[in-house]
């Protein structure tokens, strides 16, 4: 059994922090600004390095720091 942060991806956090909310990818990814394609690759680990700007972007659609999304 591995432990949960262990090899929890950037995409995972976002998931994970937007369904906590009640947001669906459409609407997180409106209020980050980005294209909704961007956010769908992020969450589901195509994308696994966005750039600081997207994960700010992204940080801000949920209201949080990025320092609690890098976490």
């Amino acid at each position: 059994m591995k432990s949960q942060n262990n090899n929890e991806t950037i995409g995972d956090k976002i998931k994970q922090l937007r369904n906590k909310q009640g947001l669906t990818q459409d609407e997180l990814a409106r209020k980050s600004d980005l294209p909704y394609t961007t956010l769908t690759k992020i969450e589901s680990n195509v994308i696994t390095k966005p750039s600081i700007q997207t994960v700010v972007k992204i940080a801000n659609g949920l209201g949080i720091t990025i320092d609690s999304l890098m976490k």
